[in-house]
C-alpha cells in the first residue's frame, strides 16, 4: 500500500464533492454538495483547511477568479482535482472496497 496516497474520510468526501461540482468548484457549492449527500453540517473553514492541505500534497490545484461585485470586490478561489489527487482517491476507495468485501452480512447487522 502506498501510504503517500492515503486519504482520510473527510478528504475523500471533499475530493468526491470536487468531482461532482466540476472544474469551477469553490467552497460554497462543495459544502452544499457534501451537506446534501451526507447530511453532515460542515463549516466552510473545515472545507478550505482540507483543500489547502490537499493542495500542499499536490492533490488539488487552485486559481483565483475575477473580483465580483456580489462579493464586495473579493475574488473566489476555484479548485480542481489534479491527477495525483484522482490517483489518491481511487487508491483510497479501492482499499475501502477491499476491506468491506465479504462483510456484507456483518455490515447489515
Amino acid at each position: 500500500m502506498n501510504h503517500d496516497l492515503y486519504l482520510g474520510e473527510f478528504e475523500q468526501i471533499v475530493l468526491l464533492a470536487l468531482l461532482r461540482v466540476g472544474p469551477d468548484a469553490y467552497g460554497v457549492p462543495v459544502r452544499q454538495e457534501i451537506e446534501r449527500r451526507t447530511g453532515r453540517d460542515i463549516t466552510l473553514g473545515a472545507i478550505y483547511k482540507t483543500l489547502r492541505r490537499m493542495e500542499e500534497k499536490g492533490y488539488v490545484a487552485s486559481r483565483e477568479g475575477e473580483p465580483t461585485a456580489e462579493r464586495g470586490g473579493r475574488r473566489k478561489k476555484f479548485y480542481r482535482l489534479e491527477p495525483l489527487g484522482l490517483r489518491a482517491l481511487n487508491h483510497s476507495l479501492a482499499a475501502l472496497k477491499q476491506m468491506t468485501r465479504g462483510l456484507e452480512k456483518e455490515l447489515k447487522a
